[in-house]
């Protein structure tokens, strides 16, 4: 029943942002970090942890995931370090996930060449 949930609720996700790409001026960069922003504000106020446990990654994998990523790593590291926790927190925990796209992206760029159109 998991993989159902996360598929619908996922789906769901993706038609939201899809509708409002499609009938908004907003551009898909402010789309997606309005995903990851409200992915950190539903995992502070605590909506993001019933939802992970109802569909798993279909909450985790969009960018909602993202945020709830950076505001976990900001509660762990204001426990640990105080409020020198604000700024380090979101990065040392995103730090992996941000690390590979920036290998992936750079050995995409010089393995594919680009054509004039």
């Amino acid at each position: 029943m998991t993989i159902l949930n996360a598929f619908w609720v996922g789906g769901l996700i993706c038609l939201i942002s899809q509708l409002l790409i499609s009938k908004t001026k907003l551009t898909p960069a402010r789309i997606l970090v309005g995903l990851v922003v409200i992915g950190v504000f539903a995992s502070g106020i605590g909506v993001i942890e019933p939802l992970k446990k109802f569909a798993g990654s279909g909450v985790t994998v969009p960018l909602l995931g993202f945020g709830d990523l950076m505001a976990q790593g900001v509660k762990e590291a204001i426990g640990k370090d105080g409020a020198m926790g604000i700024l380090t927190g979101g990065l040392t925990a995103g730090a992996a996930g941000i690390a590979l796209v920036i290998v992936l992206g750079v050995t995409a760029a010089l393995i594919c060449k680009p054509k004039d159109k």
